[in-house]
């Protein structure tokens, strides 16, 4: 790549991460009346971001570095930097500072009202959130609806209509094994017992489970905060977070290993190309079949937890002496749980699918904010034949709509499909299959390093999945493993 245009995205990559930064703070560490302030902080530096990123000198330096020679992988890079550059320039800086502000007061906001289980006071927020939404859409353009625009800043390449059609297909698939994995577990309950399974402990247990799946703690660490999440600061500051329940020590490390897994993925990356397309994830249903990976496939599964559950004796001794079938009942319980971050495989696409739904009527116009907690619980009952007895475990459990992320849901679904179709071509390797089942993960992980993460975004997510896998993006594999996990 030519030099100048590396020197340009490494300097608005210094200013993006340092918002970042900002933005870790006030998800784990920020004083409450800090809000305002911070506000202002991400508005500044988001809008000096987006200045350099749309300038004429960022125009020039593509155009330049495009009429030079280049290898395949510089000339796919600099390509996706101009499709970016365009897209960029039809946002105002002012409407981008406007979002970064609105979105930390939102999300501020959100936290409160949900603590109280008090929606209309965020729903102020949510309009004007959804009036933002609109305008970029607009600004952006799209071919069927609003929420196409607004698909494409998550999923390059996705459309709604196309999304549409897919979880229709897998709707009536996805709730005959739910109800079916549901009506299994309840055949055969177990509860763990009562702990309590300390803090501390946990997150020794979490850290020693992080590291052997090959994350890399001198560039990394582990927070706790109200909804986990991964976030990245820098070529090699990695930052993952958790919530702690004492009564289940599997909450919180499902949640790492999850997290973990996008940690990875972050960590695969080329860091001398952070900053440009070529260092960055292809997209988010790419991300998350990193995280559904790792958190599903690999640790939850029964060769696992045959190597982890003396582990997790040694720190946590109110496990007494349950064994590893009584365990894997708990670690493979099914059943329609009201909050999406808790629900097991069979029944978590179901969510998605609902929260699709509701995002799409409200890009629309066809669902106003006032009505989003009625329209959630009728969806939630219809869904699961239950109905939240509070909006705090109904429409304000996710803080997706506070940081302004319409069309993130779908990505999940696709991330759960990718993850299943990518596990299993791995795993057609006997040395990545016989290491996971010696509960040994670097195979897997190199196999998905140089399948996966080497591209960064210089393919797209489908071409990801076809040159991996030697077949098409679909679900047929993510469904086989449901129903041989869940009804085998």
């Amino acid at each position: 790549m030519m030099q100048p245009l590396r020197n340009l995205a490494l300097e608005a990559a210094t200013v993006g991460t340092t918002a970042s930064v900002l933005g870790w703070d006030q998800e784990t560490r920020m004083p409450e009346r800090s809000a305002a302030w911070r506000g202002r902080q991400l508005a500044w530096l988001s809008g000096r971001t987006h200045e350099l990123r749309t300038s004429a000198a960022w125009s020039e330096a593509i155009d330049e570095a495009l009429q030079g020679e280049l290898t395949p992988r510089e000339r796919a890079t600099v390509v996706e930097m101009k499709r970016r550059l365009e897209r960029a320039r039809r946002i105002p800086t002012e409407l981008v500072e406007r979002e970064a502000e609105l979105t930390s007061q939102s999300k501020h906001a959100w936290a409160g009202a949900r603590e109280d289980n008090d929606f209309p006071r965020f729903a102020p927020m949510l309009e004007q959130l959804l009036e933002l939404a609109r305008e970029k859409a607009e600004r952006w353009g799209y071919d069927d609806e609003p929420y196409d625009a607004l698909l494409e800043t998550y999923e390059r390449g996705a459309s709604t209509v196309a999304i549409a059609s897919l979880f229709d297909k897998l709707g009536p698939s996805l709730r005959e094994i739910a109800s079916a994995a549901v009506e299994r577990s309840a055949s055969r309950p177990f509860t763990l017992p009562p702990g309590p399974y300390p803090v501390a402990a946990q997150q020794a247990f979490n850290r020693e489970v992080a590291e052997a799946f090959g994350f890399d703690f001198s560039a990394g660490r582990i927070d706790a905060t109200t909804h986990p999440f991964c976030t990245t600061l820098g070529p090699a500051d990695v930052r993952l977070t958790t919530r702690y329940d004492q009564a289940d020590f599997t909450s919180s490390l499902f949640a790492v290993m999850h997290e973990a897994g996008h940690g990875l993925y972050e960590q695969g990356l080329n860091e001398d190309d952070f900053g440009t397309p070529a260092g960055e994830a292809a997209s988010l249903g790419i991300h998350e079949s990193q995280s559904r990976l790792w958190e599903n496939h690999v640790g939850r599964s029964r060769t696992f937890w045959q190597a982890w559950l003396p582990r997790a004796r040694a720190h946590f001794p109110c496990l007494g002496d349950v064994d590893l079938d009584t365990f894997m009942r708990h670690v493979l319980r099914s059943d329609f749980s009201l909050i999406r971050v808790e629900a097991d495989e069979a029944t978590y696409d179901l969510h998605i699918l609902l929260r699709f739904d509701l995002e799409r009527r409200l890009l629309r116009g066809e669902l106003s904010v006032s009505e989003v907690p009625e329209a959630w619980n009728a969806a939630v009952q219809a869904a699961f034949d239950i109905t939240p007895p509070d909006d705090r475990r109904g429409c304000l459990q996710d803080i997706h709509w506070a940081m302004g992320g319409f069309g993130y849901f779908p990505t999940y679904t696709l991330g759960n499909l990718n993850a299943s179709q990518l596990f299993a071509a791995a795993c057609r390797e006997d040395s990545v299959r016989l290491a996971v089942e010696e509960a040994s993960y670097r195979p897997l992980l190199e196999w998905l390093k140089t399948h996966v993460h080497e591209a960064g975004a210089t393919l797209s997510p489908p071409r990801i999945i076809r040159d991996a896998t030697g077949t098409e993006p679909d679900a047929e594999a993510h469904l086989q493993h449901l129903r041989e996990r869940y009804l085998g």
